[in-house]
């Protein structure tokens, strides 16, 4: 898969099965959503000997430009019938599927092409010895062609295959092209929507 996927173990044995098992369904989530930044998965153990429910715990975290954090907890509780980590991490990646598919919904139904309309889309290609690359809109229409001067406050330079950001585009006898482009996050970062800074992870994720 293209996106960046980083799992980890905490009081649980890392096996092939497993790890197969979790990098088959994240690549399924990259079918859904193929613009994710990154996805994280966490696999624990919590309980060693529980009367019911699991022992384990699997938390998925998933960031989306141009600034949407995703979250899925999984650990069934006493109230549930004993699941084997398998069948939790199952579960887990079920609810981060409907979560994705929610969101891209949402994104590709709320934006519309018209010129000079602010779009959200994500960098797919780049040549910065040439000076231009090209958007992915989040609306899942074709790319869009931009050169460094489209972008505001000369920051060209800071954009990265990955990054998110917003546009505006004119089409003219060429195709669509970028007028405007404002880079709203990093690869891998999350934006607060409201005051536009970057959203520091969780402290489980710092390396």
């Amino acid at each position: 898969m293209k996106i960046p996927l980083e799992i980890s173990y905490r009081g649980v044995e890392k096996s092939e099965a497993i790890e197969s098992l979790i990098r088959q369904k994240a690549s399924k989530l990259e079918q859904v959503c193929n613009y994710m930044n990154s996805c994280r998965v966490i696999v624990e153990k919590i309980h060693e000997h529980p009367k019911s429910g699991s022992p384990y715990r699997v938390r998925i975290d998933m960031t989306v430009p141009p600034g949407h954090e995703l979250a899925v907890d999984k650990s069934p509780d006493t109230g549930k019938q004993y699941e084997p980590l398998d069948a939790v991490i199952r579960d887990a990646f079920e609810a981060a599927r409907r979560q994705l598919k929610e969101l891209t919904e949402k994104q590709r139904g709320d934006v519309k092409f018209h010129p000079e309309q602010a779009m959200e889309a994500v960098v797919t290609k780049l040549f910065p010895e040439q000076n231009y690359g090209f958007l992915q809109p989040l609306s899942g229409q074709e790319e869009v062609f931009f050169h460094r001067n489209s972008v505001i406050n000369n920051d060209f330079d800071r954009i990265k295959v990955g990054t998110g950001v917003q546009f505006a585009a004119l089409q003219d006898d060429q195709g669509i092209r970028a007028t405007t482009v404002q880079i709203v996050s990093k690869p891998g970062a999350t934006i607060d929507r409201d005051t536009k800074e970057e959203i520091e992870p969780p402290l489980g994720w710092k390396k």
